[in-house]
């Protein structure tokens, strides 16, 4: 790239990526300790979850918020003090002498991740348009399923020294943070409306059908993503092949790397396959990986599960996405996104918490059986509310 707009704006791809794999980093390098931290602390399987209550319970209420914030005041001044504190309260957790103070520690990096998920898509939404958005939407989704991929190795990896050792990698949020301040080079909102007429404008670009519609979708995946994926598969894992943190976090890996390459073939996909249809095969893919999940024994059948539920989160996620990030102008679009970023929030509460009540019935395979149940809802929304025309004209922001 040879103009001086150019090289910025493929410096802040890079930032964008770079925010993106801190986003994620806070429940996907955890999880392949959790077997070790029960037993550390002396707790059950389902307290374990509440580890990722805590971390993401905070952004149902914040995200909001900082969305505001983000649209009335400009990105950098919230996303450069939550990657401070993101990465300060997540160093903290590795001191954490009591499973509740580990808790503390974890809301606290919460309040700090709550804004990160909604202001990288915004900024995409900020900077790039039409085709080009939605490339880089999709990389932008490849990078995360690579963060989602790596990072349960690593802390696999770590958490065989130790499982505080999983809580040194959010040290890295506190360098993205300064590189944000002094190299993020992105068009600001200059809002000048009444506070009325602003939030007025978000509840227009919400109050549609196609956006309840994918708003619902996002709250359902995260609920089987967290619920029956990360709280529990780990788990499956261990009692049925007595593996250890290691090899869970490769066996993760598996699912996020294919995701990854789903993710990146976004814009391909896009000029061949109709999004709906994208959508409904993406939930059949959760909804068969679920059943693979239920029965499987052998390291064979997992694999073969995980690599189903990357297909279909490969498609899902990065669709989803880019179709909601068009949707909100630059004025608005910060809060837009943050509504977004509530209702995953939601979704990955309430995951572990629900799926934990059908665990508390029926060990795991009542825990799967809810991921099942979840994905054939998301079909039937899909089906019966999603409505897409051939030319995505349903894909504006709002004048």
């Amino acid at each position: 790239m040879s103009t001086t707009g150019s090289v910025f704006k493929e410096k802040n791809l890079y930032i964008i990526f770079s925010i993106t794999l801190v986003a994620v980093m806070g429940v996907a390098s955890i999880t392949p300790a959790f077997p070790d931290i029960i037993a550390y602390f002396g707790i059950d399987a389902q307290e374990v979850g509440l580890l990722i209550v805590a971390f993401t319970l905070p952004g149902v209420f914040l995200t909001p918020i900082t969305g505001t914030l983000a649209d009335r005041f400009g990105r950098k001044l919230v996303l450069v003090p939550s990657l401070f504190l993101f990465g300060l309260a997540g160093v903290g957790c590795m001191f954490s002498t009591s499973f509740w103070s580990l808790l503390v520690l974890r809301f606290l990096q919460g309040v700090g991740a709550s804004s990160l998920s909604s202001l990288n898509l915004t900024l995409v939404g900020d900077l790039f348009s039409g085709n080009e958005r939605t490339q880089v939407m999709g990389y932008n989704a490849s990078v995360l399923s690579i963060g989602t991929a790596t990072y349960p190795a690593v802390g696999g990896a770590l958490a065989v020294l130790g499982w505080k050792y999983i809580f040194i990698l959010p040290v890295l949020a506190i360098p993205l943070g300064i590189w944000v301040l002094n190299g993020l080079k992105n068009p600001e909102p200059k809002n000048k409306q009444k506070l009325s007429t602003y939030f007025g404008r978000v509840w227009k670009t919400i109050n549609q059908r196609n956006v309840w519609a994918l708003l619902i979708i996002n709250i359902i995946l995260f609920l089987i993503l967290y619920g029956t994926y990360l709280t529990y598969f780990p788990l499956m894992m261990k009692n049925r092949m007595n593996a250890d943190s290691y090899h869970i976090g490769l066996m993760m890996s598996l699912m996020s790397v294919v995701t990854a390459i789903m993710s990146s073939r976004l814009g391909w996909l896009n000029e061949r396959i109709p999004v709906k249809r994208q959508l409904l095969v993406g939930s059949s893919a959760y909804l068969l990986a679920s059943l693979l999940m239920l029965v499987a024994d052998n390291y064979g059948v997992i694999a073969f599960s995980v690599i189903v539920f990357g297909l279909g989160h490969g498609v899902v996620i990065p669709s989803i996405q880019n179709l909601l990030v068009g949707f909100a102008s630059i004025q608005e679009r910060a809060a837009f996104m943050s509504v977004n970023s509530m209702v995953l929030r939601i979704g990955q509460t309430l995951g572990p918490l629900l799926v934990g009540a059908f665990y508390a019935l029926s060990g795991l395979s009542g825990a799967f059986w809810s991921g099942v149940g979840l994905a054939f809802i998301m079909i039937l929304i899909i089906h019966f509310w999603v409505f897409i025309p051939k030319d995505d004209s349903s894909v504006k922001s709002v004048d």
